[in-house]
């Protein structure tokens, strides 16, 4: 493979700020890794993108077996990779902290957290091996990761893991060239905002609907991310749409 080529893995990509990430990095002349559990939505996602190739390949990142297989077929295809985009993530059920399920706890921490280390596992088994070596690493953090909504204490649990999991990623990676940030995103516009332009619950108590923002614009700013030299690092950034109930008390 051309070591000029830009090479990406992007989770979660059949939909969402995985879809529109990723046809915002083929637009920039990335060739694309897609992983999610359905391969029908990824093969939209792939035809939406521009240029090629670009890889669909389904996978369960929960399980180690499969993320395995997927990094074995990534570095035989492309034999490297330059950007791992850990955006694949699920939510609970809004129920009261203790009525919900273990099953559902451990599904949301099982995709959100330990999906987002398995894919990293073996992204830096990859870059550290891999000619010039090195690489970067994107994780979805969202808004959550910073704040809380009501009655999401799974997914909020989750993304401020994901801020830890990036913390130690950027440490341990410094040896090796490998670079992380985050990108914590507010009210991107797609199926999972829809309740938020009904009205969504507040923390007073109170039903509100919510702004939303272009969820290309999430594309544009992981391809700037994405862009930079790997002797320069954007740990985080906060990008939300204008107006959402964020910045102040409520």
């Amino acid at each position: 493979m051309n070591q000029n080529v830009k090479t990406a893995l992007i989770t979660g990509a059949g939909s969402g700020i995985g879809r529109a990430v990723a046809q915002a990095l083929a637009k920039d002349g990335w060739h694309l890794i897609l992983t999610g559990r359905r391969k029908e939505p990824l093969e939209e996602t792939a035809d939406l993108c521009e240029g090629n190739p670009h890889l669909v390949f389904p996978a369960d990142i929960t399980d180690p077996a499969g993320v395995r297989q997927l990094f074995f077929t990534l570095e035989e295809k492309f034999g490297r990779l330059d950007l791992l985009f850990n955006n694949a993530g699920i939510n609970a059920p809004a129920v009261p902290l203790e009525d919900l399920a273990f099953a559902d706890w451990k599904k949301v921490i099982d995709t959100n957290l330990t999906g987002a280390f398995l894919c990293t596992q073996e992204a830096f088994r990859l870059m550290k091996k891999q000619n010039p070596k090195g690489g970067r690493i994107i994780n979805n953090g969202s808004i959550s990761a910073q704040v809380p909504r009501p009655l999401s204490v799974a997914y909020t649990a989750s993304k401020h893991a994901v801020t830890g999991l990036t913390r130690s990623t950027n440490l341990d990676g410094r040896a090796y060239n490998i670079v992380c940030g985050q990108i914590d995103i507010g009210n991107a516009k797609s199926a999972m905002t829809q309740k938020m332009e009904e009205g969504i619950l507040q923390a007073d108590g109170t039903q509100k609907v919510e702004p939303t923002m272009d969820v290309a614009e999430v594309g544009r700013a992981v391809v700037y991310m994405a862009g930079l030299p790997l002797d320069t690092n954007i740990p985080w950034i906060t990008l939300m749409a204008n107006g959402m109930p964020f910045m102040g008390r409520g």
